[in-house]
C-alpha cells in the first residue's frame, strides 16, 4: 500500500510541476493535482521521471475525459481520430480546430435551415468502459460513462450482432436481437432522456475503432429499431465533414453501373435499377456496361456537373492499404487511394451512392476505408452497404430511396424512410414484380425465377449506411 501511495504522490507532483496532460491517473479515477503542494516542490526531477515511467500513460483525450473536461477532450478526440484517417489515406485532410462551441453553433444553424434537429455523439471504446459525449444545438455537452461496456465485451456484442445479420443461416431468425438490444442499452439508452428532452431527431455518430462498421440501423430498444426513431449518419470527425446545407430535392442524378463482369458475379437487376432511378427523379442520365467507364464518368461530369452520382457495381473495402479497396468499373477498378485524385466534380459532390459494396467488417483498415469514403471521394455524403445485399433487395431499397429524396429535407431522412418502408413490408417482391408504396416495377427474368423475397429482415436494409454529412 505504501508503494502505491508513493507512486500516486509522485504522479501528482509530476502533474503539478509540468502542467501537462501527458501523465494519467489510475484508470477510471480522477486525481486532484492541487493536493499537498509543499511536498510537491521537494521532489527531484529523477523522482518525477520515475513516476511517469511507473504509472501507465494514457492519450491526452482520455485523460481529459477522466477529468470530465469536455472542452479539452472534444478537440483532442477530433485530432486523434483525424490522424487515424490521415495515416491510413496518407493525406493531410484539415488544419482546422474544432471546439464544442463551433459544433453546437453548426448544429443550431442546420436545425434552422432544415427543420431537423441534429446532435453529435462521440463513442470512445476503452478497456474498462465506453465513453459517450453528446453535443446538441442547445445547452452544455453531456458526458456518460458506461462501465459495463468494456471494450472486449462491447466489440464481442458488435461482432455477434453483425454475424447473425449477415449469415444466411440466421437470416430469418431474431438471433441478432439480443446483442442489438444490449448494444442499444449501452450506446443509446444512457443519452435517450436528453435526446427526447431536446427533441433531437437526427444523430451524427463519431465512433472509435471496432464500431465504425457496426450496422447501427438494427440497434433495438426492445420495441423499435434505432432507424424507426432517428435518422443518422456516421462520420470520421466533425471537422472533416461539409457543414453547408444544400437542398437536393430537385437535383438530377448521374446513374452508372454494370450487370456483367469478367471475374465477379453478375448483377441482373442493375439495368432496371438505373432506369428506375432516373425515371423516378424525372431528370438525369444513365449508362450501362460498356458505357460505364471512368472516362465517360469524367466526361459527363465535365459537361454537366451532377450533385448526385449513383454507381451500381461491385465495390469492396478490404484489409490492408487503400489500394486494396476499389470500385469496379466496366474497364478497370478505381482504387480507394486513386479516388482522392479523381475529378468527381468541379463543385462539391453532394451524394455518392454505391449500391453493391462489401466490407471486411472487423478489420481496422477496412473500417477506416469505409468510414472515410466520403472524405476521400470529396463528397459531402455517401451511401454504401456494409455487406452485399441480394440484387432484388438492393433494387427495392434504391428504388424507394430516390422516391424519398424528392421530398425529404435531408439525405439521412430519405434513407431512413426507405429503410422503414422495407422493414414494414411496404417494399416487397412478389408476382414477378417489385412493389413499393408509389410504383410497381417489373423484374428481370433472372430474378422472377427466384420467387418471393421478404425484405423486412434487417439483412436487407440495415447494411445501407450514410457516411459523412446527414444533410
Amino acid at each position: 500500500m505504501k508503494s502505491v501511495v508513493s507512486r500516486i504522490s509522485l504522479l501528482l507532483a509530476a502533474l503539478q510541476l509540468t502542467g501537462t496532460l501527458g501523465a494519467a491517473p489510475v484508470q477510471g479515477r480522477t486525481i486532484n493535482p492541487q493536493s499537498d503542494s509543499r511536498r510537491t516542490h521537494s521532489l527531484t526531477q529523477g523522482q518525477i521521471l520515475q513516476a511517469q515511467t511507473e504509472i501507465p500513460v494514457v492519450p491526452t483525450h482520455l485523460f481529459a475525459l477522466d477529468r470530465d473536461n469536455l472542452s479539452v477532450a472534444v478537440p483532442l478526440i477530433e485530432q486523434t481520430w483525424e490522424k487515424d484517417f490521415e495515416g491510413y489515406f496518407g493525406a493531410n485532410f484539415s488544419n482546422d480546430s474544432m471546439t464544442v462551441q463551433k459544433i453546437g453553433d453548426t448544429l443550431s444553424q442546420i436545425a434552422t435551415q432544415t427543420g431537423k434537429k441534429p446532435a453529435l455523439i462521440y463513442m470512445v471504446p476503452r478497456p474498462q468502459q465506453l465513453e459517450l459525449i453528446l453535443i446538441t444545438p442547445d445547452g452544455e455537452p453531456i458526458h456518460k460513462r458506461v462501465v459495463a461496456a468494456n471494450r472486449d465485451e462491447l466489440l464481442r456484442q458488435a461482432q455477434e450482432m453483425t454475424r447473425f445479420l449477415i449469415n444466411p443461416v440466421f437470416r430469418d431468425t431474431n438471433q441478432y436481437r439480443a446483442p442489438a438490444q444490449q448494444l442499444y442499452q449501452w450506446m443509446i439508452a444512457p443519452l435517450e432522456a436528453d435526446l427526447q428532452a431536446q427533441k433531437i431527431d437526427t444523430l451524427i455518430f463519431c465512433v472509435g475503432g471496432g464500431l465504425r462498421t457496426l450496422p447501427l440501423a438494427a440497434l433495438h430498444d426492445g420495441k423499435q429499431f434505432l432507424v424507426e426513431k432517428y435518422s443518422f449518419s456516421r462520420i470520421p470527425a466533425f471537422k472533416l465533414i461539409n457543414k453547408v446545407y444544400t437542398d437536393l430535392r430537385k437535383s438530377p442524378v448521374l446513374a452508372m453501373g454494370a450487370s456483367e463482369f469478367k471475374d465477379q458475379n453478375p448483377l441482373p437487376a442493375v439495368p432496371i435499377e438505373l432506369s428506375t432511378i432516373t425515371t423516378s427523379l424525372g431528370q438525369g442520365k444513365s449508362f450501362l456496361n460498356q458505357e460505364f467507364t471512368l472516362t465517360n464518368l469524367q466526361s459527363q461530369q465535365a459537361s454537366q456537373p451532377y450533385q448526385i452520382i449513383h454507381l451500381a457495381t461491385h465495390a469492396a473495402f478490404q484489409p490492408g492499404e487503400p489500394k486494396n479497396s476499389y470500385i469496379q468499373f466496366w474497364d478497370k477498378k478505381l482504387t480507394l487511394d486513386q479516388m482522392g485524385q479523381f475529378p468527381w466534380n468541379k463543385t462539391p459532390l453532394e451524394l455518392l451512392v454505391l449500391s453493391a459494396c462489401e466490407t471486411a467488417i472487423g478489420d481496422k483498415q477496412a473500417e477506416l476505408g469505409f468510414a472515410g469514403l466520403a472524405v476521400q471521394a470529396r463528397a459531402k455524403s455517401a451511401i454504401a452497404s456494409l455487406w452485399q445485399v441480394s440484387d432484388a433487395g438492393t433494387l427495392g431499397l434504391m428504388t424507394q430511396l430516390y422516391q424519398e429524396l424528392k421530398t425529404a429535407p435531408i439525405k439521412a431522412e430519405a434513407l431512413r424512410q426507405a429503410q422503414i418502408a422495407m422493414l414494414k413490408g411496404q417494399v416487397r417482391w412478389e408476382g414477378g414484380q417489385l412493389h413499393t408504396p408509389t410504383e410497381t416495377v417489373p423484374l428481370p427474368s433472372e430474378l422472377v425465377m427466384m420467387g418471393h423475397e421478404d425484405f423486412s429482415s434487417p439483412y436487407y436494409w440495415a447494411a445501407f449506411t450514410m457516411v459523412g454529412s446527414p444533410w
